[in-house]
C-alpha cells in the first residue's frame, strides 16, 4: 500500500496533484455558480496554443503559456463586452483559434510530438521544482485574492446586475477572476493536461453543491474533494499505469456518482418518512 511512497517522484507528484486538485476545487465553485463551465474548457485549449508557441520559440513554458493565457482571457472579456457578441461565442472563437494554431504549428514543425500526449493528458513525471513553486505561488495568490474579494465575488456571482447598480466594478472583477482562472489552468496543465482540466474544475464543486446549499460550506467541501481526488487519482494511476490527468478525472467522476447516489438515497428515505 505504501510502496509508491518509496519514490521521490511519487511523493512530489502526490503533493502537486493534491494542491492542483484543491486549487481547481476552489476556483471551480465560482465557475459552476456563474454557469461558466465552458470557459475552463476553452481557456485550457487556448493555453495549449501558447504552450506550443513557447516550445517552438524555446521560451519557458510557464512564462509563455501565462502570457498567452492572460491575453486570451483579456480578449475573451473584451469581445464578450461588445453587445452583439455573447460570452459563449467569444470563448468559442478565441479558444478554438488558439488551439488550431497550436495543432497547425505541431504539424508544421513536428518538434512538439514527444510532449503532445503530456500536454493533452498530463504527465506527473514531468513536474519540476519550478512547477511546484509555481503551483504554490498561484495557490497562495488565488486563495488570497478570493479571500479578500469574497463579498465582491459573491455579490457579482449571484446578482451581477444589482452589484453593478450599487457601483461595484463588475467588469474589473470578472477580468481579475478570469486572469486567476488562466493562472490556475497554466500551472495545472502538467498534472491534468488540456483535455482534463475542465472536468477537474467542475466535478468537485458540483459534488459539493449536491451535499450542501450553504456557499461557505460548499467552498470548503469543494476544496477538500478536489484535493482528495488529486491525491486518490494519482495513487490509482500508479497501480493501473495510466496518465495522471485521466486518472484524477475518473476518480473524481466516481466520487461524484457516489455522492449523487448518496443524495438520491437520502432524499428517498426522507420522502418515505414524510409519507408514513
Amino acid at each position: 500500500m505504501f510502496a509508491p511512497f518509496e519514490y521521490e517522484f511519487f511523493i512530489r507528484g502526490i503533493v502537486v496533484s493534491t494542491l492542483v486538485g484543491a486549487l481547481c476545487g476552489l476556483i471551480g465553485v465560482y465557475i459552476v455558480l456563474r454557469g461558466m463551465s465552458y470557459i475552463g474548457h476553452g481557456l485550457s485549449h487556448a493555453i495549449f496554443g501558447g504552450a506550443v508557441v513557447s516550445y517552438i520559440m524555446s521560451i519557458n513554458f510557464l512564462i509563455g503559456a501565462s502570457i498567452w493565457g492572460f491575453l486570451s482571457a483579456m480578449l475573451i472579456n473584451l469581445t464578450s463586452r461588445r453587445g452583439k457578441i455573447g460570452a459563449d461565442a467569444a470563448i468559442g472563437i478565441v479558444t478554438t483559434s488558439s488551439f488550431a494554431l497550436g495543432v497547425a504549428l505541431i504539424s508544421k514543425f513536428k518538434t512538439f510530438t514527444r510532449s503532445f500526449d503530456a500536454a493533452l493528458f498530463g504527465n506527473i513525471l514531468g513536474v519540476t521544482d519550478v512547477d511546484v513553486i509555481a503551483i504554490v505561488f498561484v495557490g497562495i495568490v488565488s486563495a488570497t485574492a478570493i479571500f479578500l474579494g469574497y463579498k465582491y465575488l459573491l455579490f457579482t456571482t449571484f446578482d451581477p446586475e444589482v452589484a453593478q447598480y450599487h457601483g461595484l466594478p463588475t467588469g474589473w472583477i470578472d477580468t481579475l477572476f478570469t486572469l486567476i482562472l488562466a493562472a490556475v489552468i497554466v500551472v495545472s496543465l502538467q498534472v491534468l493536461g488540456v483535455t482534463m482540466i475542465a472536468a477537474a474544475i467542475v466535478i468537485p464543486p458540483v459534488s459539493a453543491r449536491i451535499l450542501t446549499n450553504n456557499f461557505g460550506t460548499m467552498m470548503m467541501l469543494s476544496v477538500a474533494i478536489g484535493g482528495f481526488c488529486g491525491l486518490g487519482g494519482l495513487y490509482v494511476s500508479y497501480y493501473i499505469d495510466i496518465s495522471s490527468g485521466p486518472s484524477v478525472v475518473l476518480f473524481s467522476a466516481t466520487l461524484f456518482f457516489l455522492t449523487l447516489g448518496y443524495s438520491s438515497f437520502k432524499e428517498l428515505i426522507r420522502n418515505l418518512g414524510v409519507r408514513n
